[in-house]
């Protein structure tokens, strides 16, 4: 067994990195900001065009039965146009916008779930942002994004191409106006003083030009958000289900771990306590008429408790070993390596100093002891690496990875679904990658929070 540190695999420095400026930021933002923007008017007339070519004619026709179906085709185009400006958003770098709940309200049957889609307020939310908010909106950010940059482009540049410009006598300069207004009787030189003012109006322009691109993206996503996006309601009935499923997960774990302590005490301890019992009481009447034999009998009985007591240790252990308690979590599963029948590699990833909650410690124990008994029992290995380290969902995670045959999968009433159980009742997951012939990498995240 071998014991490695990430300051051997992955060396840990101190050195606080310098924080990136906020300038610097958005103008690394600018090339998907206004690309976005800019791919935004064909975008909306497309929108624009197709929404209200269906939903006009459907109307029109409603007298007709056929009407009706241009409208819920319109509505489901409708849907595929703010689906795409979500895309769009993600890709220009705003945060992901949770979609709607398109199956509600619930129907079965072809003809209730195409007509379910005129009950459904999502889909008239997606047409009147298609057809009425984003073409306003669009044509806004587009124009003021559009002019923006050409003014930026052209002032930076205009000492270049000016003197390509035919001239004339009737010409307008913009430096004679500004003599003329702010400084009577000064006469410089014209085309020097054009260039240096489109110079100094290009660059005010292009040092101002992350700010609008910004701007006017986060309009777009503040929009999103507000008609494309899930209801909030929505989102606490589902954080409601997920708490109650959690709840329920964690209770059903509970009962199968103190269903498996009792069957543990039952078929271990309780019986060699039994045994025990029996044998000191048989000791007790040959004591005065058989001395060697109760001695026998009094040795056996020592065995007994002192397996009995060797079984309690083991139970005790799976739950909270007196190890992890006094020396932290690192210690306790390199305890646990230890006794483990295949060769471990234990991989300590965690920053140095880190302060991880009693709580937490003891359930990536448990989990860390399943998985490496679950190798020890089905995985026909040679070899174990077992990783912990903390990941930037602010979670914990415990990898287990063997050389084993692979295959593994969750089967109910298993070791691995009891785990999977017991994680989701904590708010974690389970992650399996085991093909067939192996290698076998099982990660279960646990939760910080």
């Amino acid at each position: 067994m071998t014991f490695t540190d990430s300051a051997t695999l992955d060396p840990v420095t101190t050195t606080v990195p310098r924080p990136r400026s906020l300038y610097g930021s958005l103008w690394r933002a600018v090339p998907r900001e206004l690309g976005f923007l800019l791919l935004t008017l064909p975008v909306v007339i497309v929108s624009f065009t197709v929404l209200v070519t269906g939903i006009s004619t459907g109307f029109s026709t409603l007298v007709t039965f056929f009407g009706i179906f241009l409208i819920i085709g319109s509505l489901w185009a409708a849907r595929g146009f703010g689906m795409l400006e979500l895309l769009r958003l993600r890709w220009a770098g705003r945060p992901a916008i949770p979609g709607p709940d398109w199956t509600k309200p619930a129907a079965t049957g072809f003809w209730a779930r195409l007509f379910g889609t005129l009950l459904n307020p999502h889909y008239w939310l997606h047409l009147l942002h298609g057809l009425v908010v984003n073409f306003a909106v669009g044509l806004f950010t587009w124009i003021l994004s559009f002019t923006w940059t050409i003014v930026a482009m052209s002032g930076l540049t205009y000492w270049f191409y000016s003197r390509f410009i035919p001239t004339g006598r009737g010409d307008w300069h913009l430096s004679d106006w500004i003599t003329r207004t702010f400084a009577p009787g000064w006469t410089p030189d014209t085309v020097l003083a054009d260039d240096l003012i489109a110079l100094g109006i290009g660059v005010i322009f292009a040092l101002t030009l992350p700010f609008i691109t910004r701007g006017m993206t986060m309009l777009h996503y503040l929009v999103a958000v507000g008609m494309l996006g899930r209801f909030r309601i929505a989102e606490l009935q589902g954080e409601v289900a997920d708490l109650s499923a959690s709840r329920t997960a964690a209770v059903s774990a509970e009962g199968t771990a103190l269903r498996r302590l009792e069957r543990d005490i039952h078929d271990g301890p309780q019986q060699r306590l039994v045994r025990l019992q029996m044998d000191l009481a048989a000791a007790e009447r040959q004591l005065a008429s058989n001395p060697d034999a109760a001695r026998t009998l009094i040795s056996e009985a020592r065995d007994q408790s002192r397996e009995a007591l060797e079984e309690l240790r083991a139970l005790s252990r799976g739950f909270a070993p007196p190890i992890l308690l006094d020396r932290g979590l690192i210690a306790a599963l390199e305890s646990l390596a230890v006794r483990s029948p295949v060769p471990v590699t234990l991989v300590n990833a965690l920053p140095s100093p880190v302060l991880l909650p009693q709580e937490i410690e003891r359930n990536a124990y448990f989990v860390a002891s399943e998985l490496l008994t679950n190798v020890a029992k089905h995985a026909s290995a040679t070899s174990i690496a077992l990783r912990v380290e903390l990941v930037e969902a602010g979670e914990l995670q415990i990898s287990v990875t063997d050389d084993g045959r692979g295959g593994a999968t969750v089967v109910a009433a298993h070791g691995l679904a009891g785990l999977e159980e017991r994680l989701r009742g904590l708010g974690g997951r389970l992650v399996i990658e085991s093909p067939e012939g192996g290698p076998t990498e099982i990660s279960a995240l646990l939760p910080l929070s």
